[in-house]
């Protein structure tokens, strides 16, 4: 068995023994030894030259027809001569060109062997002679040869099929001997090895791979050749080519079934599993677990698992242990894989828990587990087979689901995991490390989110809540701990207790999740509102000194208990509502620019969102506090980016909020950016809908489809088909897929007259906005008529009903399309107006210019010509005279216009 585990040693180069020292002749020249040396060694080139060429003498084509004449015993002797001369030939390698001929003489010698067992060691000499790298005489001869040489290989595989151990034994080291790189010694003259993974690559080719898997059914008898036919799948299983083959071969299930196979070295179980593990590797790992998703696969694997558990105290069965432990786990995600029914579930369910519950169990009698590296990575696997079990209960049959949450109940699960929930402690001299504990403990607790769920009541009976609420607690505590933050679940939990708190905190996320009566009122009776807000302050407080994925994980996740808890609630809704609303508004004043930081500040807003709907709508004391710290502004700031995945819950709150009577108010004194309005806004997020939904308007936003005004191209698309009465129609269905629904309720609660801010385009749009409720009532009738001429023929009158109906409907839409084009023929108007104003004004100031342009030119002329200027006084004088009063007044002064002694023109 020694030589078993190690593959063959590699042919040791003949040597002369050593001379001694004392026995050699003395330095110096010696004519005679000369001589005498050099007539030896002529004397051996001769010898050696005549067993050469003898040897290349030897013809492949003779010895096949040499074996394939069986006429007469008496050849025996010489075929088993020629096959001896064949061997000394190709000892040191079998060329590309011969090897066809080599394995046709071993198939013949093969099946000699039935008759003659005289052929059995030739046989395995020439095999052997495969193991040896092959010779190449031109770099192109592993391309020209690559077909042949494959099927050369796969040969090898076929003679497993021959009834000798010792042959099936060489196969095999042959096999194994392909991944063995050490170079030829000695090569032939004029010939080259081919490349290092020449053979492997062949053996891919040649479908080697699945030829042995198929015969481990010839050997499972006989242990020494099954280990050693394993031996050869385990170096060829680390090809995924190989691996493919072999599941083609059903290798999976094939390996399981052996593994209870008696073993006393153990290595069976060691091979079987690392094939196992490479085929999970390098195939579909959906695949594999089907293959050994069967009954007895899974008691085969149950009962190797129990002995080593049972049995198993080497460092190496531990390792071997874990590792089939995690191939049952792969199991047990299965659905199809019968864990529970062969007991296999039981028995891991009751070693995960045995420790902390210390209830007695015949399935773990006289089992201790130590605190090795092993052991610890075995109760690892052990929580993880428990979430497994439980993370999909809806994958399973009723009776499967009812099966399992028996198993977890009856086995004690949730105590066990809640075992773990409680503040650190320093750890023992016979105990885990702090390191493990920790790792375990957040593991356990990662667990029970799953579990927690599932047994409900069993939940409750443990006290739980308190449990958590008393851990979350401890977490912002001042108490001197510092995580070590090693695993997984231990991310971003170096130095603090973050990891502790985000996991307890998933915790209670699952079981309120479930919306059930009796866990909320258990939380909010111990006062859980009040201790969450207190941890959302220290979280949002942590996240201002340094920011990152997990700080901003554990405030969305108490946001959404918190919602949870009170929505529909008005008494927690008070409790909630000064120190909540403070708390919430920073969240909403977060910075656009994080929403795009991949950490979850997106996420954040929305559980936000979420809690500002939940937790204050609905109480008048919470609504009036939001409103006194300016909400409504932060709501609306927030819809001006416009950003497709916060409008529609943000135009739902502000919907709900305008129950409020003091909300409009709020909503009308808004203003955005460049003095922008509510209204205004509001239109802008209607045409932006329309657009993307292909609703058709002409260049100025008009209707121009009248007999469907409002509907999009995917609905238009849409053929009417007869509904039932409970299923709504896609004309209803289509006003929860957009936000226009949520506009028109807006615009109804400010009113569609006298909106500030509103240009002549949004005036266009908003007529259709008013008309929104008729023109989706004409959609269903619509819809109606359809569905009843698909089904029935209207009476006259009822036709004429539907007709009726239907010329309201388009009515409707020109109605809305004239006040359209009324409103743009207005602006029209008005703007011809304006332009007149304007050109009036500028036709003025281009009159005065021109009178001011004359009046310096006339100045101008006076200073420069004296006959101008005489002839301007003149006209002066003359122009005084005529101005005044041609009745004289009796006894009044004259007084002169004329100034005496002036000498200026101006």
């Amino acid at each position: 068995m020694s030589s078993l585990a190690e593959p063959p040693a590699s042919r040791a180069p003949s040597r002369s023994p050593a001379r001694s020292p004392a026995l050699s002749p003395a330095p110096g020249p010696s004519r005679c030894g000369g001589e005498r040396r050099r007539n030896a060694s002529d004397a051996g080139a001769d010898l050696g030259a005549a067993q050469d060429t003898q040897l290349r003498s030897v013809d492949l084509n003779h010895v096949i027809k040499l074996l394939e004449d069986s006429d007469s015993k008496d050849l025996e002797k010489e075929q088993l001569k020629t096959l001896k001369k064949v061997v000394k030939r190709f000892e040191n390698g079998l060329p590309l060109k011969d090897l066809a001929q080599v394995i046709e003489i071993l198939n013949l010698c093969a099946e000699k062997m039935n008759e003659q067992e005289a052929f059995t060691e030739p046989l395995c000499e020439l095999i052997k002679l495969c193991g040896l790298p092959f010779q190449k005489k031109k770099l192109s001869d592993e391309v020209s040869y690559s077909m042949a040489v494959s099927k050369s290989i796969a040969q090898l595989g076929y003679l497993m099929r021959v009834p000798s151990s010792q042959v099936r034994i060489q196969i095999c080291k042959c096999v194994v001997s392909f991944y063995n790189t050490e170079q030829p010694r000695k090569l032939l003259s004029g010939y080259q090895p081919t490349s290092a993974n020449y053979k492997i690559q062949m053996a891919e080719l040649g479908g080697l791979a699945e030829t042995l898997i198929l015969s481990l059914a010839l050997v499972e008898n006989q242990l020494t050749e099954k280990l050693w036919v394993l031996k050869a799948l385990q170096h060829l299983s680390s090809s995924g080519v190989n691996c493919r083959l072999m599941m083609k071969a059903q290798a999976a299930s094939r390996l399981c079934l052996y593994l209870n196979d008696v073993d006393p070295s153990g290595q069976l179980v060691f091979r079987s599993s690392e094939i196992l593990w490479n085929l999970l590797e390098n195939t579909s790992k959906e695949e594999v677990v089907n293959q050994l998703s069967s009954l007895e696969c899974v008691h085969a694997l149950k009962e190797v698992f129990v002995d080593l558990l049972m049995h198993g105290f080497r460092h190496y069965d531990r390792q071997l242990r874990n590792d089939l432990l995690v191939i049952a786990s792969l199991l047990a995600e299965n659905p199809a894989a019968p864990m529970i029914e062969s007991g296999f579930a039981k028995l891991l369910i009751v070693l995960a828990t045995f420790t902390e519950v210390k209830i007695p169990n015949p399935l773990v009698k006289d089992l201790k587990l130590t605190y090795s590296y092993e052991d610890f990575e075995l109760k690892k696997l052990l929580f993880n087979v428990i979430g497994v079990l439980s993370k999909d209960p809806c994958a399973l049959s009723l009776f499967l689901f009812v099966l399992t949450l028996q198993l977890l109940s009856e086995n004690n699960v949730m105590p066990a995991l809640l075992y773990y929930v409680k503040p650190n402690q320093k750890p023992g001299f016979h105990d885990w490390s702090a390191a493990q504990y920790e790792e375990l403990q957040l593991h356990a607790i990662a667990i029970l989110a799953s579990v927690a769920p599932l047994l409900v009541d069993k939940y409750l009976s443990c006290q739980a809540n308190t449990l958590l609420l008393v851990f979350l607690e401890w977490c912002i505590g001042q108490d001197p701990f510092f995580g070590h933050g090693n695993s997984f679940h231990g991310t971003g939990g170096r130095g603090n207790k973050l990891a502790q708190m985000r996991y307890s905190l998933r915790v209670l996320r699952s079981v309120v999740s479930l919306y059930d009566d009796a866990v909320n009122l258990n939380l909010c009776d111990q006062g859980a509102i009040s201790q969450l807000l207190d941890i959302l302050k220290y979280a949002a407080h942590k996240s201002k000194e340094k920011e990152d994925a997990i700080l901003l994980e554990i405030q969305a996740d108490i946001l959404f208990l918190l919602s949870a808890l009170c929505e529909n609630d008005l008494h927690r809704k008070e409790l909630f509502s000064y120190e909540g609303v403070d708390i919430l508004i920073p969240f909403i004043q977060m910075d656009p620019k994080k929403l795009y930081s991949g950490l979850g500040h997106n996420c954040l807003l929305f559980s936000a969102l979420d809690c500002l709907w939940s937790c204050v709508i609905g109480c008048y004391v919470a609504e009036d506090y939001f409103l006194e710290k300016q909400g409504i502004f932060l709501l609306l700031d927030l819809l001006a980016l416009k950003q497709k995945n916060l409008c529609n819950i943000i135009l739902g709150i502000l919907v709900e909020f305008c129950d409020n009577p003091k909300t409009t108010s709020h909503i009308s004194t808004w203003r955005g950016e460049k003095d922008q309005t509510a209204a205004n806004l509001l239109i802008q997020l209607w045409r932006q809908e329309e657009l993307e939904l292909g609703v058709k308007r002409d260049r100025y936003g008009r209707i121009v489809d009248m007999k469907r005004p409002i509907a999009g191209s995917f609905q238009k698309q849409q053929e009417v088909l007869p509904m039932p009465a409970n299923c709504p129609s896609f004309a209803i269905m289509e006003i929860s897929e957009n936000v226009r629904a949520k506009l028109y309720s807006l615009l109804c609660k400010l009113g569609f007259e006298n909106l500030p801010g509103l240009s002549v385009k949004d005036f266009v749009t908003l007529a259709i906005i008013r008309r929104y409720i008729d023109f989706k009532v004409g959609e269903v009738w619509r819809e109606l008529c359809a569905e009843l001429k698909e089904e029935f023929r209207p009476v006259a009158s009822d036709e004429e009903a539907l007709k009726v109906i239907s010329e309201i409907s388009e009515d409707t839409g020109r109605m809305v399309a004239a006040l359209q084009t009324e409103v743009l023929e207005s602006q029209h108007h008005q703007e011809i107006q304006e332009e007149e104003k304007t050109y009036t004004k500028i036709q003025a100031t281009h009159k005065q210019r021109e009178m001011v342009n004359k009046s310096w030119e006339n100045f101008l002329t006076r200073t420069s010509n004296y006959e101008a200027l005489k002839k301007a006084k003149r006209l002066q004088e003359k122009s005084i005279e005529a101005s005044r009063s041609k009745l004289k007044t009796q006894n009044g002064a004259v007084h002169s216009t004329d100034i005496k002694g002036l000498g200026t023109t101006v």
